[in-house]
């Protein structure tokens, strides 16, 4: 399928189903036509606000983080989406439209082993002076070993801080999360910016479709480890998988804190955004970083600062406890947000959430067969399907007829579900 630009009818372009919108070239959906931005650092407060007011005047109002922390803005339509991409380039922020490359967005974080934002500003640099031809989905992903893990995020190319034993430094992985990828060995954070560009660029060689885990299940290793040279030395020990969440309260070397809150399901309202940013404002704080799992972190305040505005965060309806049933559940747009879904995946996973207490459980909530919002398998999946839905549980598939199907059947049947595997462990 072509990743190309699309023009429709009255010229805007817009994106192929398969690639990544973007603010100059945004994709069609159920609700409009939708625009991403990635930022690439802190964005300032204010601007933070006069972005989401902008999302709300050209848009629907509607606004999502993604799974690495982009920012997306719902129901632009041909003539609005050029007007917000005017608007936001007049913010004072940094962002990018080439390659993704996400890494912690805390500053002066005095747990991780690296500076993470300089690593991936060089790495930026290096791919764009590279100028290869790379499918539109491959990404980049650096984890600094701080309180914010990028394990269960998908790469094509992962950096990961070591332990100091580990004289290299960075840990190089290809193609997967932080359990699937394949190890390559160790480099030094100066060499890791123009090794990945070079790997890319090695990996642009397979075709403009070509992503690294496909090309290591065909190819091996072999092609990138002769593309790494002397640049990689042997990995003494993988890094361990940890579990660490953005939401909650974040140290700075200085003293002060970060707090980190979710959207649910990775969605709010932008007048939610403009008063949480407000509010925070208005507090001391003078910067917001969008950061992955669906997560936004305010700062620099106090700690008790942080405290009163995690307050005001869950009383404007944000996630701000780790153990939050909805932060349990997976959920794309559905429909009829999403032109592909079958069945109103938020809502119901809202509601799904309402009637089930804190705990360890997972459901994945799919309006239709993609999976967007959760790559990985999960314990019990709902997704719509154009004869209703289907339940998988443990690799058992379910159909639920579309004749007699409700929301509050999917809802009942989600929830006795997840309580029996809850009574069973």
């Amino acid at each position: 399928m072509s990743e190309k630009p699309v023009r429709n009818a009255l010229g805007w372009e817009t994106r192929a189903r398969g690639a990544c919108p973007c603010l100059a070239e945004p994709m069609e959906t159920g609700d409009g036509l939708l625009a991403r931005i990635v930022p690439t650092g802190l964005i300032p407060i204010d601007a933070f606000a006069a972005l989401c007011a902008a999302a709300r005047t050209h848009g629907n109002g509607q606004m999502e983080i993604t799974a690495r922390g982009s920012l997306q803005v719902r129901g632009l339509n041909e003539t609005s989406a050029p007007r917000l991409a005017s608007a936001v380039e007049t913010l004072d922020f940094a962002f990018d439209e080439h390659v993704p490359v996400v890494a912690n967005p805390l500053p002066t974080d005095p747990t991780a082993r690296i500076r993470a934002s300089g690593i991936a500003s060089a790495t930026r640099d290096a791919i764009a002076a590279r100028a290869v031809c790379l499918a539109p989905k491959v990404s980049v992903v650096i984890d600094d070993g701080g309180p914010i893990s990028f394990d269960t995020l998908a790469a094509d190319i992962r950096l990961r801080a070591v332990d100091p034993g580990e004289s290299s430094g960075l840990a190089l992985s290809v193609g997967g999360d932080g359990d699937t990828a394949t190890q390559l060995g160790v480099t030094t954070p100066h060499i890791a910016p123009t090794l990945v560009a070079d790997l890319l660029a090695v990996l642009a060689n397979y075709g403009p479709q070509a992503r690294m885990r496909d090309v290591v299940e065909r190819e091996g290793v072999e092609p990138f480890l002769r593309a790494a040279g002397d640049r990689i030395a042997p990995l003494k020990e993988c890094p361990t998988t940890r579990a660490m969440e953005a939401i909650g309260l974040h140290r700075l070397h200085d003293g002060s804190c970060a707090i980190g809150v979710a959207l649910p399901f990775g969605q709010a309202q932008a007048l939610d955004l403009i008063a949480l940013s407000q509010i925070a404002g208005a507090n001391g704080a003078d910067w917001v970083a969008l950061a992955p799992q669906r997560s936004l972190l305010l700062g620099p305040i106090g700690e008790m600062t942080a405290f009163a505005l995690g307050t005001a965060a869950d009383t404007l309806g944000f996630v701000v406890d780790a153990r939050d049933a909805r932060r349990r559940i997976a959920a794309c747009a559905g429909a009829p947000a999403c032109a592909s879904g079958y069945i109103p995946a938020r809502q119901l996973a809202a509601q799904i959430a309402e009637r089930l207490p804190q705990g360890d459980f997972a459901l994945h909530v799919s309006g239709c067969p993609k999976g967007c919002a959760r790559p990985r398998p999960a314990p019990l999946t709902i997704v719509g399907t154009s004869h209703g839905a289907d339940f998988i549980c443990g690799g058992e598939v379910r159909h639920l007829s579309g004749d007699a199907l409700s929301t509050d059947d999917l809802v009942a049947r989600a929830v006795q579900q997840i309580v029996a595997e809850s009574e069973d462990a």
